[in-house]
């Protein structure tokens, strides 16, 4: 290859064995971000081209293995992050029964980003405005909503969406020139009307879509208090095409009407989050709170794309820090969720591995690559392959599991507990469900959980003479149990 030769496989972000898949999606993300009719700064639209004749070389197969014969050995690629994985277990036992392996992901910005100027956000605020919100709900959303308005940066772009059976573009997505202006439409937002809320998520979908940008932080923020009524399908395909594009969505649900099992799943697609208020005073601080860390975001988006792999299976995954939170394992592809410039993110995974997958001296669990989505890097980020492999031997190494590993499954104990309880009082297994729950009490006193134990014993005893748990007691308990999980120390990883 010449030294004028560009590295097309560089360029795009993706390893020289990528399939046309990846080529033809690292394409559409590059342009998506270099276009000319979306980027004006010098040198860009040739960038934009080098982008272009890349992939017409690469989507060729008879070009590309030509192309392919003058390229030089590959190097290994530089990441703009650092990363840390640590093993549950040093190897796995010859053994005619399943083995339990747990892997935790460290990933964190590196020092040089940590104090620099994070990405310009685009965000939209979807905020429910039907009857039940009346009164303080809906005068303490609006005026956070404000407050929110004043403290944007110039370079950020807000869009304001209100739906109740119907939705509205309240400030359409804009820089925010005429702040006085944009505040007194706010304040006219008035409660009335029942809750759909694929109306407001799909409108503030095209708020978002409108200055959609991958050097931008693109994000919704959905603010309800009910239940939504013969549209939730329709709000979850609308997030995996959401995901799709690079949105996320945050969903914050106000008091006890709403549904946490179907807010976690729908924000969990986009690598989101979702969070519990309990008082209309809380909030101005868990929105402002979000507006903050969506304004130190390193990246947007950790995916984790598997292979599958015989007899390994993926059992469960959650993200312990920041904002822990289940990750949806519906599709091969995993939203991991952001890195904020001061916080790295840890996400911790369940395996379960057959005997059949230990009969060699070694085994791989993991086959798959990691992409990571940072606004702010001028170039595509290349893909991390990652092939994790462990020694097989016929006894077990004495060698204990790395303290995070068992602090982090310690507190990830308490979160399931309440999921499998929960489980349980929808299948009608009344008894089994308040056993679990007394354990899980008796599991958070001794660990000095004192307020959440006794929540959970204030539900025991709902359950037991109503057969169900009180809105207020179920979201209490899954919230308060993964918030155990977020430890603030940041350790020093390696890349």
């Amino acid at each position: 290859m010449s030294v004028h030769q560009q590295d097309y496989y560089a360029l795009l972000g993706i390893m020289r064995n990528a399939s046309q898949e990846e080529i033809k999606r690292a394409y559409f993300e590059a342009a998506q971000k270099f276009h000319p009719d979306k980027n004006k700064a010098a040198g860009e639209t040739e960038i934009f081209l080098g982008f272009q004749q890349a992939y017409e070389v690469l989507s060729n197969p008879k070009r590309r293995a030509q192309y392919d014969a003058t390229l030089p050995p590959e190097e290994k690629p530089v990441f703009p992050y650092e990363y840390r994985l640590l093993y549950s277990r040093p190897n796995l036992v010859r053994l005619d029964e399943p083995q339990m392996l747990y892997l935790i992901l460290e990933i964190e910005a590196p020092a040089e980003a940590r104090q620099a100027p994070a990405p310009p956000l685009n965000v939209c605020l979807v905020l429910d405005r039907s009857t039940s919100m009346q009164g303080e709900k809906m005068d303490t959303v609006k005026s956070v909503a404000i407050q929110v308005l004043r403290n944007l940066r110039p370079q950020d772009i807000l869009s304001v969406v209100a739906f109740s059976d119907r939705a509205e573009v309240i400030i359409p997505a804009s820089y925010l020139q005429d702040r006085q202006r944009l505040e007194a439409r706010i304040q006219m937002i008035q409660p009335s009307g029942a809750t759909e809320m694929f109306q407001g998520l799909e409108l503030g979908t095209r708020e978002v879509v409108r200055s959609l940008d991958s050097k931008r932080i693109n994000h919704i923020i959905l603010l309800t208090d009910g239940h939504t009524y013969g549209d939730e399908q329709e709000c979850l395909d609308l997030a995996s095409k959401l995901a799709e594009h690079g949105i996320s969505v945050s969903g914050m649900g106000i008091g006890q009407e709403w549904n946490d099992i179907f807010l976690d799943v729908l924000s969990t697609r986009t690598g989101g989050s979702s969070a519990y208020i309990a008082q209309p005073q809380d909030i101005k601080r868990l929105l402002l709170e979000k507006f903050n860390a969506l304004a130190h975001t390193y990246s947007d988006d950790i995916i984790l794309e598997l292979k599958p792999i015989e007899s390994v299976e993926l059992t469960y995954a959650f993200r312990i820090q920041p904002d822990p939170s289940p990750i949806a394992l519906d599709e091969s592809t995993l939203h991991l969720g952001s890195i904020l410039q001061d916080t790295s993110t840890h996400v911790i995974f369940e395996y379960i591995i057959q005997p059949k997958a230990v009969k060699s001296n070694s085994m791989t669990f993991l086959d798959g690559s990691l992409r990571v989505s940072i606004a702010s890097h001028p170039m595509p980020v290349p893909a991390l392959q990652m092939r994790l492999v462990r020694p097989v031997s016929d006894v077990p190494e004495a060698q204990p599991p790395p303290p995070e590993i068992v602090q982090a499954l310690s507190r990830l104990m308490l979160y399931r507990m309440q999921e499998r309880a929960r489980k349980e009082i929808e299948k009608g297994h009344i008894d089994t469900a308040t056993r679990q729950l007394q354990a899980l009490a008796s599991n958070l006193l001794t660990q000095g959980e004192r307020s959440l134990a006794q929540t959970i014993l204030l539900e025991v005893d709902h359950l037991q003479k109503k057969h169900t748990l009180s809105g207020e007691g179920s979201k209490k308990m899954s919230y308060g149990t993964r918030a155990l999980l977020f430890t603030s120390s940041n350790k020093e990883l390696s890349s």
